[in-house]
């Protein structure tokens, strides 16, 4: 069984500013408009996650509610976890593995330069620094997320919001 793992950054978010702490964050105009046209290019691709697990921080949390809505994806259902913000590789392939084998379509959105790397780490790619709001999609020939391990992801899509034509 083929299991599809999307690998997400959250959409542009404003400059840091003081006062405003970093989780708080939120998009930019372009990361809002970014979001959606991400979301909606999976849906045309019929690239439907069965789960979403997104940061706890604003940044995240606002990319993941906007690209649900274009997926048909209920807002209710997406899993957002304080585990995600500041993650390292390790806590987010832990997040991969642990999640159910019923799930076939994994979005998982996060932080650079974690999420960049993790991408990196399961395939074996030189993928660099994803863009925000650019997700990398990674298939795997597994029966179980908890297969999931370096190297046995196959490069399968990198969206990059900038380069989608409707």
């Amino acid at each position: 069984m083929v299991k599809k793992l999307f690998l997400g950054r959250h959409a542009e978010s404003a400059e840091a500013v003081a006062g405003i702490k970093d989780i708080e964050r939120d998009l930019t105009a372009k990361g809002y408009r970014d979001a959606p046209r991400v979301g909606k290019y999976l849906f045309e691709q019929n690239l439907l996650p069965d789960t979403v697990i997104s940061s706890s921080a604003q940044r995240a949390k606002a990319t993941a509610e906007l690209m649900a809505e274009q997926l048909k994806y209920e807002l209710h259902k997406i899993n957002f976890s304080d585990d995600l913000y500041n993650a390292s590789v390790r806590t987010l392939l832990k997040v991969v593995n642990e999640e159910q084998s019923t799930c076939n379509h994994l979005i998982l959105l996060a932080h650079n330069p974690a999420i960049s790397y993790l991408a990196e780490y399961l395939s074996n790619e030189n993928i660099g620094s994803i863009v925000a709001g650019g997700m990398i999609i990674l298939n795997f020939d597994i029966g179980s997320w908890e297969e999931v391990s370096e190297g046995n992801g196959e490069f399968y899509m990198y969206i990059q919001p900038d380069q989608i034509i409707f």
